[in-house]
C-alpha cells in the first residue's frame, strides 16, 4: 500500500487501529480530516484516488473499532467532536466507492479529542478524553455523555481493565490515576513516570495489575509494573529500558500473558512475559525501517491453524503499512489449547444502560478452537445496535440523541450463523404488481400447480365443461370391468411382479365365484398400477411439459442402451485380451 498517507499530525496516538476485518488509518488529508479504512483482505497498492472516511472538519487523532460490532468505528478528532462511522457492505478500497460519511457525532468536549476507546463488555459504551482536562463516558444509543470525570492536566492514555468497571489514565501532571468510570472522583492518584515525555498505560487483562511506559528524568524509557491496590510505588520499581527517544506503545496479550512494546521512530518490537509479577525478556523484532504507527489485532483475529499468537501492523515511512505475525515455533499441527485460552468473543455482557445503572458482568469469551477449525476469524461480529443520524452542521456543543433508524431496527441474525450484519441501504426490492392477463392465467394454471407443504386444502379452481367431460370419461374408463376377464397390458407390464401372479381359484367354485374373485383382482391390479403411476410420473401443469419429459425419458432410454452396448463391447474386448495374454503365458511356461 503505497502513497504518503500518514496524518502529520503531532498528536501522540497510535494512528492505526485493527480489528479481525479492517485497518483504520489516520489519513493525511489536506482539507479537514480523514480516516482510510482497508479491509485486510485487501493488499497492494491503494488506488490513486482513495476511498475515505470524511466527516472531522480537523486531523484525526484517533480511532477504535467496536469490539461488539466489527463494522462500526469511533474517531476523535481536532475538532473536539467524536464520530461513529459504519462500514459499507462488502466494502473494498480496490473499487470506486463515494467517500463514507458518519452515522452519528457526539459533541460535548470543548477542545481536541486526543483519545477513544469501547468498552470492552458494556455495548455502545465509549470512553474519550480531551485536551479540555476531561474524560467523558459516553452512551453511544442516546448520544449523550452519561458521566464526565475531572482531570487535572491533559490526558495522554486511558485503559479499561477486563469487566470495564475500572479505568486507568496517565496525565500531563505525571500522574497515575484509577477511576471508577461511573463516579466522578479518581479511586486513586499516584505519581508516575518522573520524564517530561508522554507515558502510556495499558490494563493487563484479566490480571489484577497495570502496565505503564514512560521516561525517567534522565530521559531513560521505563517500563513499570503496578497493583491496583498498592499504587504507592510499583512492583519492584522501575525498570529502565535503553536510552532511546521514542514513546513506547505498550500492547497486551492476556492469553500468552506477553507484553509488546513498540517505540515511535523504532524499527524494532520487543516483548516480555509477565511472570510472577517479573517482566521476563523473551525476544525482539528487528527493523531497519522506523515506525509511527502500530495497531494489533484482537485475540479472535489471528490464524490459530498456524499457531500465531498476534499479529500487528507497522506504519513504514508512511507510505507502506506492513503486517508482522508472531507464532510460536512449534512441529505439531494439531491445535495448542495451552497458548490460546478462551479469548472475548465480541458478544456483549450488557447494556449500555444496565451498565451505567451500576451492573457488572465479565467479557463473554469464546473457544479459540474454532479458529483453528476455520484458520480465521468466524464471522464478523455485529451484536448491537448503533446510532443513525445525519451529521449537523455548525458548533453545537449540547449533547445530540440519537435514535436508531428503522433499519437498525430490525431484528439480526445470531452472530454465530454466516450471517453479514445489516447493510446501511435497504436490500429491498419493489413487488411487481400482476397485470389482468397475468391474473387470468394464473387462474387457469393454478388447478396444476402441486401445494407448497401447507397445511391447508388446494383451493377449488372451476374449469371448462370440456374438461370436466373428460375428467368423468377417465373414471369410467378407470372403473369399467375389462371384457372377459382379462387383465390389461398396461397391468401385466407393471413393475410389480408379485401383484400380477393370478391366485387359482378354489376348484369347487361356481362360476359365479370365480368372476367375482378375478374381477377383485383385476380392480386390486388396475388400483395398484395407478398408485405406481402416480409415484413414478410428477404431476403436470401442462400436455407440453407432459410431452417434454416423455422425450427427455425416450433420449435417457437411447443413451442408456448405446453405453449398455460400448460397455458390453469394453468387457468383450477386455476378455479377449485376457484370454491372448493366459495363452501366451501358458505357452511361455510350456517351453
Amino acid at each position: 500500500m503505497s502513497g504518503r498517507f500518514l496524518s502529520n499530525n503531532a498528536w501522540d496516538s497510535n494512528l492505526l487501529s485493527a480489528n479481525p476485518f479492517y485497518l483504520s488509518v489516520n489519513w493525511n488529508s489536506g482539507a479537514g480530516g480523514a480516516i482510510a479504512v482497508i479491509p485486510l483482505e485487501n493488499r497492494g497498492k491503494l488506488p490513486d484516488q482513495a476511498n475515505l472516511f470524511r466527516g472531522h472538519t480537523a486531523a484525526v487523532l484517533d480511532t477504535d473499532w467496536n469490539p461488539c460490532h466489527d463494522q462500526v468505528l469511533a474517531s476523535g478528532g481536532d475538532d473536539s467532536k467524536i464520530m461513529l462511522w459504519k462500514v459499507p457492505e462488502d466494502y473494498t478500497v480496490l473499487e470506486p466507492y463515494e467517500d463514507v460519511h458518519p452515522v452519528a457525532h457526539l459533541t460535548g468536549h470543548t477542545r481536541k479529542v486526543g483519545h477513544v476507546q469501547f468498552h470492552p463488555s458494556a455495548a455502545n459504551v465509549l470512553a474519550s478524553s480531551s485536551a479540555d482536562k476531561t474524560i467523558k463516558l459516553w452512551d453511544c444509543e442516546k448520544g449523550i455523555a452519561r458521566v464526565t470525570l475531572p482531570m487535572n492536566e491533559i490526558c495522554q492514555s486511558i485503559s479499561f481493565n477486563a469487566d470495564g468497571n475500572l479505568l486507568v489514565s496517565t496525565g500531563r501532571d505525571k500522574k497515575i490515576r484509577i477511576w471508577d468510570p461511573r463516579t466522578d472522583k479518581p479511586v486513586s492518584v499516584s505519581n508516575g513516570h518522573a520524564g517530561a515525555k508522554n507515558s502510556r498505560s495499558v490494563w493487563l487483562g484479566s490480571l489484577n495489575r497495570i502496565a505503564t511506559t514512560g521516561f525517567s528524568k534522565m530521559s531513560d524509557r521505563q517500563l513499570a509494573l503496578w497493583d491496583p491496590a498498592n499504587m504507592s510505588e510499583p512492583i519492584g520499581g522501575f525498570n529502565t529500558l535503553d536510552s532511546g527517544s521514542g514513546i513506547l506503545m505498550p500492547f497486551w496479550d492476556d492469553g500468552t500473558k506477553v507484553i509488546y512494546l513498540a517505540g515511535k521512530g523504532d524499527g524494532n518490537i520487543r516483548y516480555y512475559e509477565l511472570e510472577n509479577d517479573v517482566f521476563h525478556y523473551l525476544s525482539e523484532f528487528k527493523s531497519v525501517d522506523p515506525q509511527r504507527g502500530m495497531a494489533f489485532v484482537p485475540k479472535r483475529g489471528v490464524n490459530a491453524a498456524d499457531n500465531e499468537v498476534m499479529r500487528a501492523y507497522k506504519s513504514v515511512n508512511d507510505t507502506i503499512i506492513e503486517p508482522i505475525s508472531f507464532i510460536v515455533p512449534r512441529r505439531s499441527e494439531a491445535y495448542q489449547s495451552d497458548i490460546y485460552p478462551p479469548a472475548p468473543s465480541g458478544k456483549p455482557s450488557l447494556s449500555a444502560d444496565e451498565w451505567f445503572s451500576g451492573k457488572d458482568a465479565p467479557v463473554d469469551r469464546m473457544d479459540m478452537s474454532l479458529l483453528y477449525e476455520t484458520k480465521g476469524p468466524v464471522t464478523k461480529m455485529a451484536t448491537v445496535k448503533i446510532p443513525t443520524k445525519e451529521v449537523q452542521d455548525g458548533s453545537d456543543k449540547t449533547p445530540i440523541t440519537v435514535k436508531p433508524s428503522k433499519e437498525e431496527e430490525r431484528p439480526k441474525a445470531s452472530p454465530v450463523q454466516e450471517k453479514a450484519p445489516e447493510n446501511i441501504a435497504s436490500n429491498k426490492t419493489e413487488e411487481k404488481k400482476p397485470t389482468k392477463e397475468e391474473k387470468k392465467d394464473n387462474g387457469q394454471n393454478e388447478a396444476h400447480k402441486k401445494p407448497e407443504n401447507k397445511a391447508m386444502p388446494e383451493p377449488e379452481v372451476k374449469s371448462d365443461k370440456k374438461d370436466t367431460e373428460q375428467k368423468k370419461s377417465l373414471e369410467k374408463e378407470t372403473h369399467k370391468k375389462p371384457e372377459n376377464n382379462v387383465v390389461p397390458e398396461s397391468v401385466v407390464k407393471s413393475e410389480n411382479k408379485a401383484t400380477q401372479k393370478e391366485t387359482p381359484a378354489p376348484e369347487k367354485l361356481s362360476e359365479q365365484k370365480k368372476d367375482v374373485v378375478e374381477n377383485g383382482i383385476n380392480e386390486a391390479l388396475i388400483k395398484r398400477e395407478k398408485e405406481l403411476s402416480v409415484s413414478r410420473i410428477p404431476t403436470m401443469s401442462s400436455p407440453e411439459e407432459e410431452d417434454n419429459l416423455i422425450q427427455k425419458l425416450v433420449t435417457i432410454e437411447k443413451r442408456y442402451k448405446e453405453e449398455m452396448s460400448v460397455r458390453d463391447w469394453k468387457i468383450a474386448q477386455l476378455e479377449e485380451r485376457v484370454t491372448r495374454l493366459s495363452e501366451a503365458i501358458e505357452k511361455h511356461f510350456s517351453l
